[in-house]
């Protein structure tokens, strides 16, 4: 179950409850602060210097380390970093800085727990999650730097890109190191008499955003019983904060668009559509999710919300009301740019990154194409273990370490219990594809022995 930005959440939100002496933004069923364990986990600080500290929670590997050090956003002609840019530039300078996080390497407390993301929730799992150790994690969202954010800037706006890494599946969309926009917007109610003179200054700034020429379809209301407003939040700064989230995405995504390069006979020539759907994230409430529909689908897009109260607290400013939205950026790429293969954007091949120029979206031109062939890896398990106690994610850190980016996707195509040992067999077919040069069947019958053999040192599995 995923919780993170752009992707389909049922999680309920944990409630919000707030303190009526803060502002007069909330009105008189405000509560008091609750005093749970888990609430005072807020003034846990970052764990300094345990980054290198090994326990037996420690599940990074050699092949994600090296990914922390590639720092793709850094190439202005790399496809990320020209989305990147086209996105930031749709942002005035003077009201969002771009902040800057280049270590992936953040506390336990800042990756979830200061995001509501409670100790027992599955994404905190080793399965789900890089740790460097009990403390440290391999950031899995550019969430994690949104209380700092809200904190440290004197602007009201922020925008993060940084690269994020999750153990996942072995497949053209997915890949253990990607990169996510992170964004964020506040208000202060500070030295205002009213909430009408409140929610008209965020009335102001929504005026001030270009309104886009696309199409908009939005049957969701500002907020409602299964996407509902926080507790003791006032109805109409609700409504302002997220009149102005939406005005902003949406100029975005126009924008977005509108740098496709003109005249390409594969890009889409009907009307830009975008709607706007209820969702559900930690850290915000309300929350929607933006699709755009792009060349005969809709594509998702934004994850976002009004910024859950509980952010504000532990950022140190309970009187501050707000959103923030995050993105996804190799999805979006892949299909502005029209690269058909997620491994792509980590190529060293000059040929790949040799044919953009920055500050344009162009389509990807296939430097290469060289036939794929599998092998199938079949295995018992041990005695009286399950498939569900082998994880799937556990078998693709063993596939990437040996094998790296030659092997293009693994997936289960069996599962068997013997009828008189009941002992559980497994079998996967791991495809193999270059993106750059032809594999030789020598090469490969090589990965594949030295899988088998990793898999038989590591998890005491019995070949077939």
């Amino acid at each position: 179950m995923r919780i993170y930005w752009s992707c389909r959440s049922h999680l309920v939100s944990t409630p919000v409850l707030l303190q009526i002496s803060r502002s007069r933004v909330f009105d008189s069923t405000s509560r008091q602060l609750s005093n749970s364990a888990f609430l005072r986990s807020q003034d846990v600080k970052k764990e300094d210097g345990q980054d290198t500290d090994e326990d037996d929670w420690t599940n990074v590997t050699s092949t994600i380390e090296r990914l922390t050090r590639r720092k793709l956003l850094s190439n202005p002609a790399h496809p990320l970093s020209i989305l990147t840019d086209i996105i930031f530039s749709k942002f005035p300078e003077q009201e969002y800085t771009r902040a800057h996080f280049p270590d992936p390497r953040v506390s336990v407390y800042e990756n979830f727990e200061s995001l509501n993301i409670t100790p027992d929730h599955v994404s905190r799992s080793k399965t789900d999650t890089y740790y460097l150790n009990k403390h440290k994690v391999l950031r899995t969202h550019t969430s994690a730097h949104q209380v700092e954010s809200f904190r440290d800037y004197t602007t009201p706006g922020f925008l993060i890109a940084a690269d994020v890494y999750r153990r996942d599946e072995i497949d053209r969309t997915h890949y253990p190191a990607f990169h996510q926009m992170e964004g964020g917007r506040w208000w202060s109610p500070q030295g205002m008499s009213s909430i009408e003179e409140f929610v008209s200054k965020i009335n102001e700034d929504t005026a001030k955003i270009p309104v886009s020429e696309i199409k908009i379809i939005d049957d969701t209301l500002p907020f409602h019983d299964g996407n509902p407003k926080q507790d003791g939040q006032h109805p109409e700064v609700c409504i302002a904060v997220a009149n102005h989230l939406k005005r902003s995405l949406e100029m975005v995504v126009g924008g977005i668009f509108e740098n496709i390069v003109q005249g390409d006979a594969s890009t889409s020539k009907e009307p830009l559509q975008i709607r706007w759907i209820d969702a559900t994230f930690p850290f915000t409430s309300p929350s929607w999710e933006m699709e755009v529909y792009w060349q005969g689908d809709w594509l998702e897009l934004f994850g976002c919300g009004v910024t859950q109260q509980r952010v504000f607290d532990r950022a140190g400013y309970p009187e501050r009301v707000g959103w923030a939205f995050g993105l996804g950026l190799e999805r979006l790429a892949m299909v502005l740019f029209g690269i058909p293969d997620i491994r792509l954007f980590w190529s060293e091949d000059p040929r790949f990154v040799e044919q953009f120029t920055p500050g344009v979206v162009s389509s990807f031109k296939p430097f290469s194409k060289y036939p794929g062939t599998y092998r199938d890896l079949a295995f018992w398990l041990k005695d009286g273990a399950t498939p569900e106690q082998f994880h799937d994610n556990d078998l693709m850190d063993v596939v990437r370490e040996v094998a790296g980016d030659l092997v293009e996707n693994v997936s289960l195509i069996d599962k068997f219990t013997h009828p008189k040992t009941k002992r559980n067999s497994l079998c996967y077919r791991v495809v193999f594809q270059s993106m750059e040069r032809t594999l030789q069947n020598d090469e490969i019958n090589i990965l594949q022995n030295n899988i088998r053999d990793s898999l038989m040192k590591k998890f005491g599995i019995e070949l077939r």
